[in-house]
């Protein structure tokens, strides 16, 4: 292990170089994953309809976010801590803290696909699918439930190997996954002709094998991890300090997703051209929140290490320098995707009306992405050393409280897909000046050094 620590080591050497390394493997990770994500939208759109986009993006979509999206996001506990023991030096703790992350996320998993199989009918008719795409959207959200053990194991191993300093392996493993996605999307849904249900197992079967490729490199006799299944198991050890850090963060998963999903009863509420459209939003600037998230992980992967090194003012600088990484990015992406997102939608889709809709959509929400990058470091920070709870909770009233209230009051009033758009803006806004006051009182930096003590 101490070949592994001396080349992936983030408490050492410049931060903004340190940093920006480490950043961009995942960066190009998720920038891929999103474009496997615009070639199903593309896919259905062009070979599928408007209705079985609107299937795949709509409320299929959402009950994803929610039910996965918890799951995913607790694994943030185990990625946080493996970051600290590394960080520590503890290199002995990390197999089986590692063991322990990988048999939790097993077991969610299997429990999960149980209940999704069961519960999608009923879900969705609760967010008032429209009609012409209840039996698609049921048909899309059990296959893909299939395959949940899959996807969350391989979360959980791309953010062991991160957590680490590694996030080179990571990308390569989902470069050869949205690869297949891809070849599988044409294969299923042009030649097979197999509709929503060739776009569901193209994506399984991809989330196996990169899942495959995960588990290969971390279980490899005598490679630089070399886990084994004696590592696997539920140790209380390690299980108490990922529930204290992922249950927050999985509550903060399932908030947005809950203020999304009465957002989406209000999108469904406008009609299929609007779902539609809405979903088609998230296939061109959901290259930018992929670019975001991928800076925050970087951010707390890197605090994490730093943390448990003790090395309190290499954290600070982290803070500034991932702020300014997140503006840069931000400024630029957001004028990229005015520039070209109509060219993006054309090749996307051939519905005209929805190339319009969305294209509209996109101006109520892009120019202001800037008010986002607060959030994103400050949170990416505060998760790395280890606090939980208090962000979550600011993050909980300012963001999805306050979109709830925001459409059973505002948008009653106003029912426009304009005025529906601005609860994501006034929220960025509100939460970002509630966060910064925090971070700047400075209590979260004291608890993170007792903790580190105790330990």
């Amino acid at each position: 292990m101490s070949a592994l620590a001396e080349r992936r080591d983030l408490t050492t050497g410049e931060v903004w170089k340190k940093l920006l390394i480490f950043f961009l493997p995942i960066a190009a990770g998720t920038c891929i994953q999103q474009l496997y994500s615009a070639v199903d939208g593309m896919v259905v759109g062009r070979f599928v309809g408007t209705a079985a986009l609107a299937a795949v993006g709509g409320s299929a979509a959402q009950v994803i976010n929610l039910l996965i999206g918890f799951f995913v996001a607790l694994t943030t506990g185990s990625s946080v801590l493996i970051a600290q023991i590394f960080g520590a030096g503890r290199y002995e703790d990390i197999k089986k803290a590692s063991g322990t992350a990988v048999t939790m996320c097993l077991v969610m998993g299997l429990a999960l696909t149980v209940f999704g199989l069961l519960a999608s009918p009923a879900i969705l008719r609760l967010l008032r699918t429209p009609a012409d795409t209840l039996a698609d959207s049921v048909c899309y959200l059990r296959i893909y439930f299939l395959g949940v053990p899959f996807i969350l194991v391989l979360n959980m191993e791309s953010n062991m190997l991160r957590s680490v300093g590694d996030s080179v392996s990571p990308f390569l493993f989902m470069v050869a996954g949205c690869v297949c996605n891809i070849l599988l999307d044409f294969v299923f849904v042009v030649f097979f002709r197999w509709g929503i249900a060739g776009v569901a197992v193209a994506t399984v079967v991809s989330q196996v094998l990169n899942m495959a490729l995960l588990s290969a490199k971390l279980f490899r006799p005598g490679g630089e991890y070399g886990l084994t299944l004696s590592d696997l198991g539920l140790r209380r050890q390690y299980i108490g300090g990922m529930l204290q850090i992922g249950v927050p963060a999985g509550l903060q998963a399932s908030m947005f997703s809950v203020s999304n999903m009465v957002i989406q009863v209000g999108v469904n509420s406008l009609g299929t051209l609007v779902v539609a459209s809405w979903a088609m939003t998230s296939k061109v600037d959901g290259l930018y929140w992929a670019v975001s998230n991928a800076l925050g992980a970087a951010i707390t992967s890197f605090v994490g290490q730093n943390i448990g090194a003790g090395n309190y003012e290499r954290v600070k600088q982290c803070i500034r320098q991932g702020m300014l990484l997140s503006v840069g990015i931000t400024v630029f992406l957001s004028s990229l995707l005015m520039l070209l997102g109509k060219p993006l939608l054309h090749i996307l889709t051939t519905d005209t009306d929805v190339i319009s809709t969305t294209y509209t959509m996109m101006g109520y929400f892009v120019p202001y992405y800037f008010t986002w990058t607060l959030i994103e470091v400050l949170s990416a920070v505060l998760r790395g050393a280890g606090d939980a709870v208090r962000p979550v909770i600011i993050i909980g009233l300012g963001i999805c409280l306050f979109r709830i209230v925001w459409i059973v009051t505002v948008f009653a009033a106003f029912h426009t897909v304009l005025v529906l758009s601005l609860s994501y803006v006034t929220s960025w806004v509100i939460t970002g000046i509630a966060l910064f006051v925090y971070y700047r009182r400075g209590t979260w930096l004291e608890r993170a050094k007792n903790r580190i003590k105790q330990n």
